[in-house]
């Protein structure tokens, strides 16, 4: 028998695809380290998303591809994840403290923007990132009410706010800044300026991902955003009928038109499960974002169904993933925020980071 090298290992690993990654391993960059004594072989996994719901499944699935090759006895697997921050628009520069803007958005208002936002970003943190969301709707903030979250930010140098925090998230809105019931009656260019305001002016600590749970539409204020904020990837909300589909073809195209990668399309109510029987029924249609997702080459992350639990717990400022930890709903929450970040930790990094600053100094 020939002896193990680790080419005959990696080789091996190649049998398995990463689900979330939707490749093998060994060419998402994700092995970084084998190590051979005799018939044991030790493999170092580190992949590029939080994935702590994931991390026996992947381990198995390496251990299983090792364990069948010839002359193994024993096969230890190490799997961790680094986030590391990525590109964003050619124009822009990526914000201090903040490795990943993800940006959520809908082409039109009602399909669940804002409620998906809160658990991705709650599911994000789950997973093991630190994680952070900003309430970008103006005229409509609800991140306060749907995380809890009562009181005013502080700012301790009169220029910067301090982040609110709730359940492990750093998160900032306009909704902190005005009563509940205070109607934002401010034209186009003043809404753009608060954004940057709020994105800018928060004090955010090393977050790896923050949510940008953006105003539903494609209007003045989401080509300015799309064209200002440092977004490293983006992801569509829609529900299944033809009309919400029609307007969120529309969202995929801004993205694409000012350079900012689509990570994929969540499809929100996509069935209703009946809670006195159990009958399933596609009330708004069905299979719609699937067919998005094969006409435009973005992938479907996940689909939801219409729960009045979901509404009932984000009302009541305490959204699913942190009400339910155990449930269905919260596992599909997750699924779509490993494979949200699995799906950016395959586009280009951000290398500015790493370069030491030259400061040319006259003597």
């Amino acid at each position: 028998m020939s002896q193990l090298t680790q080419e005959h290992v990696q080789a091996a690993i190649k049998g398995y695809i990463e689900p979330h990654l939707e490749r093998d391993l060994v060419s998402a960059g994700a092995i970084k380290g084998i190590e051979i004594e005799g018939g044991q072989v030790k493999v170092k996994v580190v992949v590029g998303f939080p994935a702590k719901g994931a991390v026996d499944a992947i381990a198995a699935g390496v251990r299983e591809q090792v364990a069948a090759m010839p002359g193994v006895t024993d096969v230890a697997v190490d799997v961790s994840w680094k986030i590391e921050a990525h590109s964003v628009q050619k124009a822009l520069k990526p914000i201090d403290s903040v490795k990943n803007i993800i940006a959520v958005a809908s082409g039109k208002g009602g399909v669940g923007k804002s409620t998906t936002a809160v658990n991705l970003a709650l599911a994000l943190s789950v997973e093991g990132a630190k994680v952070g969301i900003l309430d970008a709707d103006i005229y409509g903030p609800s991140q306060p009410r749907m995380l809890g979250i009562t009181g005013k930010p502080e700012s301790v140098d009169g220029k910067s706010l301090e982040p609110m925090h709730s359940y492990h998230l750093q998160a900032m809105s306009i909704g902190f800044l005005i009563d509940e019931e205070t109607p934002m009656i401010w034209r186009g260019p003043m809404v753009t300026q608060a954004l940057e305001q709020l994105l800018n002016d928060t004090n955010w600590s090393d977050l790896d991902y923050l949510v940008i749970d953006l105003p539903p539409g494609t209007g003045d204020t989401q080509l300015t955003l799309a064209q200002k904020v440092p977004v490293s990837g983006a992801i569509i909300v829609t529900t299944p009928q033809d009309i919400a589909l029609l307007d969120a073809r529309k969202g995929l195209k801004m993205f694409q038109k000012v350079e900012v990668p689509v990570l994929g399309i969540v499809e929100n109510m996509s069935i209703h499960i009946c809670s006195k029987c159990g009958h399933e029924e596609h009330i708004f249609g069905s299979g719609g974002g699937q067919s998005m997702s094969d006409q435009y080459g973005v992938d479907l992350l996940g689909s939801l169904p219409l729960d009045i639990a979901i509404r009932v717990e984000t009302d009541s400022g305490k959204p699913t993933v942190v009400a339910q930890p155990d449930s269905r709903i919260t596992e599909i929450y997750r699924e779509i925020a490993r494979k949200t970040a699995a799906k950016l930790s395959l586009k280009a990094k951000d290398y500015a980071a790493k370069f030491p600053r030259i400061v040319i100094q006259n003597n």
